[in-house]
């Protein structure tokens, strides 16, 4: 039996190794924690770039962001930041869509005014326009004030779960992770966020004021601040969220109260304009037809 050759069998081997990691560069892809944690980290780092895992900047994003007014921008990226910057949103797009959506109500408003000159088609085209422009801040605003909200709500429970899992013997940043691991909503999405910026090399203060600044949520800026000086001067974190989880739950407690006392308020106006004229046309109607016959006679 003839033996391969040193120089075939080195051939053969590195072959044989190559096809494997072949393969696994082909098909292979990166896990959902590192993929999360990189469209996290790299979210505030360019406003012209969508969040996520091969994005690009767009063609004209630059020219886009240096022709808009700084107010603007920055406005725009607040908005962004308290609406959890969607993805498929960044600022540029928001500002192109902005720009996009204003020029063509102009010439739509342009033609039809044009061909009906007149006062109240130029005021109505203006408006439009104005509408027009303002509509994608407006819908931003929107989705930030619902994300808001769901955060007021969820962190109540979530201040309770860290509770628990700190008096069982966790430390506050462990308990912070089991929260942000066991929780669905928008909360549990920046408790990871926050944990992975610490995990990166910033400090613990700026990280914890950080996720203050970009949910924009009172009760958690709140919560924020008592952690914050908690850690500066040494009291007992246990304390200080068994005091704030009750104090969240009162004010849940009392935003529903208040939520609540305010229906027969808002139901007067309904009932006035669409539900009393109503009643007033069919059951006075007959007779006031009775009468002006009886009249007539």
């Amino acid at each position: 039996m003839d033996i391969l050759p040193i120089p075939v069998l080195a051939a053969a081997l590195a072959v044989a190794a190559a096809v494997p990691l072949l393969v696994w560069a082909l098909f292979a892809r990166p896990s959902a924690s590192a993929t999360q944690a990189r469209r996290n980290l790299s979210r505030d780092l360019d406003l012209g770039v969508a969040a996520g895992p091969g994005a690009r900047s767009a063609p004209g994003s630059a020219v886009v962001l240096a022709l808009t007014p700084a107010g603007t921008v920055a406005r725009l990226n607040r908005l962004a930041g308290i609406a959890g910057r969607p993805a498929a949103w960044p600022v540029a797009r928001l500002i192109a869509a902005k720009l996009v959506l204003a020029a063509v109500a102009a010439a739509f408003g342009l033609l039809l005014a044009g061909s009906r000159p007149s006062p109240l088609l130029w005021l109505m085209a203006v408006a439009v326009t104005a509408v027009a422009y303002f509509l994608p801040e407006l819908m931003l605003y929107s989705r930030g004030q619902e994300r808001k909200d769901a955060i007021g709500l969820e962190l109540a429970d979530t201040l309770d779960q860290m509770t628990i899992a700190v008096e069982a013997g966790l430390g506050f940043e462990a308990a912070m992770a089991r929260a942000g691991q066991n929780g669905k909503g928008p909360l549990a999405a920046e408790l990871v966020r926050t944990l992975q910026d610490i995990a990166v090399g910033q400090p613990r203060r700026d990280a914890y004021l950080a996720l203050a600044e970009r949910t924009g949520v009172p009760d958690l800026a709140r919560f924020i601040r008592a952690v914050v000086q908690a850690d500066a001067y040494g009291v007992s974190i246990a304390d200080v969220l068994r005091t704030q989880a009750q104090e969240m739950r009162l004010k849940r407690r009392q935003r529903a109260e208040e939520k609540a006392m305010q229906i027969p308020v808002k139901v007067i106006f309904p009932l006035i304009l669409c539900i009393l004229p109503t009643l007033f046309i069919v059951l006075l109607g007959p007779a006031v037809m009775d009468m002006v016959a009886a009249f007539r006679d």
